[in-house]
């Protein structure tokens, strides 16, 4: 019974992973821990497993749609492990309590930002890196092919190693910070943002899954089940996607947002 809830639980989470482009790890961990009571180590285990299966089950999905820019998540990447390396080196001399507080009010502002935006941007003109590495792209939307064009290529890059370091400080997933570069910074539609981001937080997961792995905290009770229904989950999130309006996943991305922020101010005040 118990693995069972934690099948149902592991689907939603996954739904939403794939649909926004989080990774489902976000919603796992305050999950288990608070709900069902799992050892936080075990559970951030768990949720680094739930990332990697949510990239893979919605990555596969976006690729056939054509909605993942790989040359520019490859790209993008080198911002993401750089930002963790530096941020695995000075976890130790920062105080938890401000990580919390600042990661909180960040999310929130960002969600107000997001709020104000009514329609989609596309951007008519690449940035000069942009056009040298071939970033730009196109991908399917209401029938149609439009085309986008990447632009301050050399901030989004910036931000990633911002989300390289805040996600190994705080230990969770990088796909808010993500989503929001490449919709905020370089003007990416929020479908190829979702969906690039999804590619990208499956690649920066596996190594940390693999170390917990070797520390012995992936239990097989809790992973497997958790494991099993992100993909389910993230499959269906990954239809539903491709054919819900991007005003819609706007909101959605607004919520989540407000609820985490609030939830890491709260911890970061205690």
């Amino acid at each position: 019974m118990y693995e069972l809830l934690l099948l149902v639980t592991a689907v939603g989470a996954g739904f939403l992973g794939a649909l926004l482009g989080l990774g489902g790890g976000i919603i796992v961990v305050p999950v288990l821990t608070l709900l069902y009571h799992v050892d936080i180590r075990y559970a951030i285990a768990a949720s680094l497993i739930s990332i990697v299966a949510t990239s893979s089950g919605a990555a596969a999905s976006y690729l056939k749609d054509s909605l993942t820019n790989l040359r520019l998540a490859v790209f993008l990447e080198i911002g993401t492990v750089s930002g963790a390396i530096v941020g695995f080196l000075i976890s130790s001399f920062i105080k938890a309590q401000f990580l919390f507080l600042l990661f909180g009010v960040f999310l929130l502002f960002s969600a107000l930002m997001m709020l104000r935006k009514r329609e989609e941007h596309y951007s008519n003109h690449n940035h000069p890196w942009a056009e040298k590495l071939k970033l730009d792209g196109g991908f399917p939307d209401k029938g149609e092919w439009r085309t986008y064009k990447v632009e301050n290529v050399p901030l989004g890059l910036f931000a990633m190693f911002g989300a390289g370091v805040l996600s190994a400080l705080l230990g969770i997933g990088s796909g808010i910070f993500k989503v929001l570069a490449m919709d905020g910074a370089m003007k990416l539609p929020i479908k190829v943002s979702s969906a690039t981001s999804n590619f990208m937080i499956g690649v920066t997961a596996s190594a940390s899954a693999g170390a917990y792995l070797l520390k012995g905290d992936v239990r097989p009770e809790i992973a497997a089940p958790v494991a099993v229904g992100i993909i389910i989950g993230s499959f269906i999130g990954a239809k539903v996607m491709v054919k819900m309006p991007a005003a819609l996943i706007r909101k959605i991305f607004v919520v989540v947002l407000s609820v985490v922020s609030i939830q890491m101010i709260m911890k970061g005040l205690k």
